[in-house]
């Protein structure tokens, strides 16, 4: 599927070419923007996600609005429109992007047609596409087409003076500004990728996971030009080929937003370089079209050169691919024990685990999810919690809770009705959970705790979401948790990556200048019976830093002694738990699979 859809955007690309009469200048394009770095890793098969839409349907809006103003007929603004309606269904993060190309589509309506009736004819049935009347309604969605359509009947069949196409068109650019939000919208996306910290939501702080995925970090200039045109050359080479497109045509400056956003991913992450792929190689290939026009008089030989330097451009593109080697989201193994829990559950159950892991669960297990790769929102608090919580009750009973709520409130996020009200504290509420007699919902399904080895490397991004009071958005304590491997032995010292030393014989860890004491060394290792050979060496009763040595997967965990108590190390580190609350129901040696008792 990500292969097909995403390469629809060929199409696009050479139907604007057309609008210019230059065919073979989108079919180059084409072969570039299709398979260009960022495009390609994103779009890639396997990959699923919504980038498959992301990038490929505004293209489709892009042709259609610039169509409109080469023919000007509202039949090709109809098209736009509908383009416009549809594409919250196919990625509605992208509507800052859709609500940007509309409002300089109407500047650049009133600022060269502001005088012909078709200008406004379009506008209306264009804000009426942008206008959002309810996604999250099916009948309601689907009745916003049934108004486009009517709209623009009424404006092709009757004759509607200037004055009342340009008051009906203000009054529903008011009506989608205000009911879109869309400064506000736009503006919100820019801070949720650069601000760094817990967001406010009304009374709570939660932390954004913006924040904390690899792809939403600042890149180097290298980097955006590398995944936009495949090197620094090939990107100058498509930026100086915008400007000189914007001038020679300018209904191009429509896909300025796209343009933008790629810029935006120096600050914002390098998931923003895919929307101006394919732009970026239109611009590209054009600067080659008209450099060779102005410098070589035949015909074929123009052709011949655009095609050498369109080469030139895919080449790195193609070598990264070939060199672009990506493992699978999961392993055998873990697929397997994912389908005993399917053998094990009902499709009412729900395991709980961090979202990168949301879709797999859901599909291998048959079970549903609280967060997932396209649903992960203040809820992450939750699972964050559950997972880091010293106490087996506040897991259990939060678990429970949050499960039952969010059933029982029609899958609203669960972080918000739990501990959003008036008169909840969520520390307090958070503290009596420990309570083993804590009064929770009836049961109306089973739960499940996944707890992967996988997670093991991104636990202290996994514990910054819980490690928050709500009411004020700050750090609860300071974790230390650092998954390493020995990098060199000498006596009883083990010298791990970055320089972090540990002391065998005096039970100390040392980095830097900086010795910290160690209460516990601790050896664990999986037998081929499926249980765990625990080794345990206390040095220091004041010691702060716990050592775990996984000696199954040659890997050393350094963490603090709250961190040691927390589930996931106790459940799935030392296969330590309480059976009154859980059963072990699924044990590997990649997997450890909880069933909640209450």
């Amino acid at each position: 599927m990500p292969s097909i859809i995403s390469s629809i955007v060929v199409i696009p690309i050479i139907l604007i070419s057309r609008l210019y009469n230059k065919t073979l200048w989108g079919f180059f394009a084409a072969l570039l923007g299709s398979i260009t770095w960022s495009y390609y890793n994103r779009t890639m098969t396997g990959y699923y996600d919504t980038d498959m839409f992301s990038a490929m349907a505004p293209m489709f809006i892009l042709f259609f609005l610039m169509k409109s103003i080469h023919d000007f007929s509202l039949r090709s603004a109809l098209y736009a429109a509908l383009s416009i309606a549809i594409y919250p269904f196919l990625y509605d993060q992208g509507q800052a992007i859709v609500y940007a190309i509309g409002i300089i589509y109407t500047a650049y309506m009133i600022l060269y047609h502001r005088k012909d009736k078709v200008a406004y004819g379009s506008l209306i049935l264009v804000f009426l596409a942008l206008t959002p009347l309810g996604l999250d309604k099916p009948l309601i969605y689907i009745a916003h087409f049934g108004i486009i359509y009517l709209a623009y009947l009424y404006l092709i069949t009757k004759s509607v003076e200037l004055k009342s196409l340009m008051v009906a068109s203000g009054v529903l650019f008011l009506l989608f500004l205000l009911q879109g939000n869309v400064f506000g919208l736009i503006w919100g996306k820019v801070i949720s990728y650069t601000v760094k910290g817990a967001e406010g939501d009304g009374a709570l702080h939660f932390y954004a996971v913006n924040q904390t995925v690899r792809e939403a970090g600042r890149i180097p200039f290298e980097t955006f030009a590398n995944r936009t045109s495949g090197s620094v050359i090939g990107v100058l080479i498509a930026l100086a080929g915008y400007v000189l497109l914007v001038i020679r045509h300018r209904p191009f400056i429509l896909a300025l937003p796209l343009i933008g956003i790629g810029i935006f991913s120096l600050w914002g992450g390098l998931r923003f370089t895919v929307y101006a792929v394919p732009i970026a190689a239109m611009s590209a290939v054009y600067l080659f079209y008209f450099l060779s026009e102005q410098f070589i008089k035949d015909k074929k030989m123009q052709i011949l050169s655009v095609a050498v330097l369109t080469a030139g451009m895919i080449y790195p593109n193609i070598t990264h691919i070939i060199g672009y080697k990506v493992p699978t989201v999961l392993n055998k193994t873990e697929v397997q024990d994912l389908a005993k829990l399917d053998k094990i559950s009902d499709t009412k159950d729900y395991t709980l685990s961090w979202w990168d892991y949301g879709y797999p669960i859901w599909y291998y297990s048959d079970t549903n999810t609280l967060i997932d790769g396209g649903k992960h929102n203040n809820d992450n608090f939750i699972i964050s919690k559950i997972m880091q919580t010293t106490s087996a009750d506040l897991a259990a009973n939060l678990s429970r809770l949050a499960v039952e709520t969010y059933v029982d409130t029609n899958y609203s996020i669960v972080a918000n009705k739990l501990f959003g009200g008036d008169k909840t504290d969520p520390n307090l509420m958070l503290e009596e959970m420990k309570n083993p007699n804590y009064k929770l919902p009836k049961k109306t399904r089973d739960i499940y705790l996944y707890m992967p080895y996988r997670m093991l490397r991104i636990f202290p991004t996994v514990m910054v979401f819980g490690n928050l009071d709500l009411t004020t958005g700050k750090a609860l304590k300071r974790s230390i948790f650092y998954p390493t491997r020995l990098r060199k032995k000498s006596g009883s010292l083990l010298e791990f990556a970055n320089s972090v030393k540990f002391d065998s014989k005096k039970g100390t860890i040392i980095l830097g200048k900086q010795v910290q004491k160690v209460k516990y060394f601790i050896a664990t290792q999986n037998m081929q019976n499926g249980k765990m050979q625990i080794q345990s060496q206390r040095f220091h009763m004041n010691g702060r830093l716990v050592v775990v040595y996984m000696k199954s997967y040659g890997t050393f965990v350094v963490m603090d002694l709250q961190t040691f108590n927390s589930t996931y190390v106790q459940m799935y580190l030392l296969g330590k738990y309480d059976k009154n609350l859980f059963e072990l129901v699924v044990s590997s040696p990649y997997t450890k699979i909880y069933k909640l008792k209450k």
